[in-house]
């Protein structure tokens, strides 16, 4: 772990981590934005167009066929940064987790009080009769999934474009990073919103930005590391 992030985390008893895809690239799970991610690559229509809620309304078949080859990694294994995070909850460190991941992967390493700002794959919903559907219906069905019980349409819990965040699990991470002391942002570009502005909620003692590339808030951070973040976070020494 970096030894000054090291230092500010001994002294603190009250951290929140808020962390985006950048978190789990060391997992294998491919990011939106860089230069190997999602939206670099070509298909017939762009991936932000495909997910979106208009798109799966009117094509739902082509979306459910990119969203099963592209957004769902249950091979995936936490990574130095995942498992840091569960250690440092577990020693009543950390107190919370708050993700714009959908892979479940910290849940995985054991963190418990995890905010899944825009969903997770995990869970399933239909649209008509509410049913819940684990990501075995989704990957164990071909086309569609339809629900067992009204034949509507099954669709996953992830935020799609042109949907809005869950009301109740924004209000709980904003209320967790302004009661912070200390805020570790890892892993995001911090230009996906309403998210990135989240950071504006804090008003605690440090931030600690972690980050490959420069991001908006580089200049208002007591600490920048500019590393991957397992190599960044990892916790095991």
């Amino acid at each position: 772990m970096n030894s000054q992030l090291k230092a500010i985390i001994k002294k603190s008893s009250n951290i929140v981590f808020f962390g985006g895809a950048g978190v789990s690239t060391a997992s294998g799970i491919p990011d939106f934005r860089s230069t190997d991610g999602l939206y670099s690559q070509k298909y017939d229509y762009p991936p932000e167009v495909i997910l979106s809620h208009t798109f799966f309304i009117k094509q739902p078949d082509v979306f459910y066929k990119f969203y099963r080859e592209k957004m769902i990694y249950l091979e995936a294994k936490p990574n130095a940064c995942h498992n840091a995070l569960a250690k440092l909850e577990a020693e009543d460190k950390l107190k919370a987790v708050v993700t714009q991941n959908i892979d479940g992967l910290h849940q995985k390493a054991g963190s418990k009080r995890v905010f899944e700002l825009h969903g997770s794959v995990y869970r399933n919903y239909c649209m008509d009769c509410k049913r819940f559907y684990d990501i075995g219906h989704i990957i164990n069905t071909a086309g569609v999934p339809g629900c067992v019980s009204c034949g509507g349409i099954v669709k996953p819990d992830v935020v799609l474009y042109e949907e809005s965040l869950d009301e109740g699990c924004m209000c709980g991470a904003v209320e967790v990073i302004s009661k912070a002391d200390v805020l570790i942002i890892g892993g995001t570009s911090l230009t996906v919103y309403p998210a990135a502005s989240f950071i504006n909620c804090f008003s605690g003692n440090t931030l600690v930005l972690i980050n490959k590339t420069p991001t908006p808030a580089d200049n208002f951070a007591d600490l920048v590391i500019r590393d991957g973040i397992a190599e960044a976070m990892d916790y095991t020494d």
